[in-house]
């Protein structure tokens, strides 16, 4: 702790300045110090592991009561599906896409690449699910 620091809580704790005023006088210290080692930065946030999709419903519609689903998928179970699609003659993935289209569902196989799966899960925080239940709690997540 360099001194000006030092006499400054030592004002503060003689009631010279209040703890509010010892703060400005220590931020002002801090700002006209440019060697002075920036604050703490914050720790990148932990690469996540699992993909998590919980489902509550409060209704009972099934016969054993209310419906709880909680599914955790390893992320490196997506990844390396992502992988081995590449390894997939592209005859094949056009007869997917073809079976996929005809389901509904508008994937194209043959644009699925590595960094789309990373850039979904870096998103993910970001994703909100809507239902139309208002007894029934969706969440997807990464962990």
């Amino acid at each position: 702790m360099n001194e000006q620091r030092r006499q400054i809580l030592q004002m503060l704790a003689e009631g010279k300045i209040t703890a509010d005023e010892a703060e400005r006088l220590i931020v002002a210290l801090e700002r006209a110090r440019p060697d002075a080692p920036p604050a703490a930065e914050p720790r990148p946030k932990p690469r996540p592991k699992y993909l998590r999709v919980v489902v509550n419903s409060a209704d009972d519609v099934g016969v054993d009561g209310p419906t709880w689903i909680n599914i955790r998928i390893p992320l490196q179970l997506l990844r390396a599906g992502v992988r081995l699609a590449s390894l997939v003659p592209p005859q094949a993935l056009a007869k997917v896409n073809a079976e996929l289209e005809r389901s509904g569902v508008p994937i194209d196989l043959t644009e699925l690449k590595p960094q789309h799966i990373e850039n979904l899960i870096e998103h993910l925080d970001d994703l909100t699910v809507d239902v139309d239940d208002p007894d029934t709690k969706v969440q997807v997540f990464c962990e």
